[in-house]
Order: structure tokens, then C-alpha cells, then sequence
């Protein structure tokens, strides 16, 4: 068994029957009580929702039992072949560009709506 596996099973265990927030690698976010978990980390959720936000609006759609796939190999990272390794100086950096465009964007739109007053 790699390290990680027991480490992962020592560290989940005490959220068996808790209600848990999972972030996924998409994206995506579910919760749902923890029911069962395996070795690679691939769980059972019970009562299962998807929580989707959009800007200051999110929805819990219910999912139901839901199984969540794990890693099966741990030693390998699963990334889509265009992303690059950065420092976390780099990171931090393209996360505050990122956030400024996004001001600037949301500053933009306020002030066309300013200007297009009928």
C-alpha cells in the first residue's frame, strides 16, 4: 500500500457520517455525508448536491447517492497537457491579474450602464 493511501484513510475516517464540502478538480463542488471511502480515496456520498454559484446566486442541485472516483495513481498528477508548473510568486501574481481583470471588467460594465440610460 503507498504512504499516501493509509494517510488518506487515517485522515478520512474521522468525517465518516459528517457532512462534507468536496471540491472537485473541474471545478465543481458537492456535498453530502460521507458514508464510505476506499484506499484511493473514492467515496460515497449520501444526499448528495452539486452547489453551482454564479457571481452572488448559487443552487444545491440534489444528486442523491453519489460516488466520487478517487486517484487511482497516486504518483501521477492528472493535469491537461497546455497547463504549466509555476512558483507560488508566480501563482499569486496571475491570481491578482486575474482578479483586476475581473475588476476592471465589473467597472466597465457599470460605468455602459451608467451611459446607457434611455
Amino acid at each position: 500500500m503507498h504512504p499516501n493511501c493509509l494517510f488518506i484513510s487515517l485522515y478520512l475516517i474521522k468525517y465518516i457520517d459528517e457532512k462534507l464540502l468536496v471540491l472537485l478538480r473541474d471545478g465543481r463542488k458537492l456535498m453530502g455525508l460521507l458514508r464510505s471511502f476506499d484506499h484511493f480515496a473514492n467515496a460515497v456520498l449520501e444526499s448528495a448536491c452539486e452547489r453551482v454559484i454564479v457571481g452572488d446566486l448559487y443552487c444545491d442541485i440534489p444528486l442523491g447517492l453519489y460516488v466520487i472516483r478517487g486517484e487511482n495513481d497516486l504518483e501521477k498528477e492528472l493535469l491537461p497537457k497546455h497547463m504549466t508548473r509555476v512558483s507560488p510568486a508566480e501563482i499569486k501574481r496571475a491570481q491578482k491579474a486575474e482578479r483586476d481583470a475581473t475588476d476592471l471588467k465589473g467597472s466597465m460594465r457599470k460605468r455602459m450602464e451608467f451611459l446607457d440610460m434611455d
